[in-house]
């Protein structure tokens, strides 16, 4: 699976932000879908995820700010980020969990990450 993200940038804080991520899927079957992201000098955090029947799960600093979606027929997942702080500056990643076709055993997939900059 080949994740590409885009969608990120420079902008003030209370701005917004769309986030896009394709997946290319060919013999995957995709399962959950999400954004995970890096801040300089802290780990990786999931951000949000989202399950092959649309259920969702938010970090708690980004409830209700940051809204998580997908499109099967695009195989593409988007992350609305509304309401920006500078404390979400970060390299933003998206992931995926997907199966090759006729096999059981699933694995996750990286996105190469998109950087998003909130200016005070």
């Amino acid at each position: 699976v080949q994740l590409q993200a885009s969608g990120g940038g420079l902008v003030q804080a209370g701005g917004s932000l769309r986030l896009s991520c394709a997946a290319s899927t060919r013999g995957f079957v995709i399962n959950h879908m999400g954004w995970y992201r890096e801040a300089p000098g802290k780990q990786r955090e999931m951000v949000a995820t989202i399950t092959s029947g649309d259920s969702t799960n938010y970090e708690d600093s980004v409830k209700g700010r940051f809204f998580i979606s997908r499109d099967n027929t695009k195989n593409t997942v988007y992350l609305q980020i509304n309401s920006l702080k500078p404390e979400d500056t970060a390299v933003y990643y998206c992931n995926s969990r997907a199966r090759m076709l006729g096999r059981t055993l699933e694995y996750y997939y990286w996105g190469q990450g998109t950087l998003v900059t909130v200016s005070s």
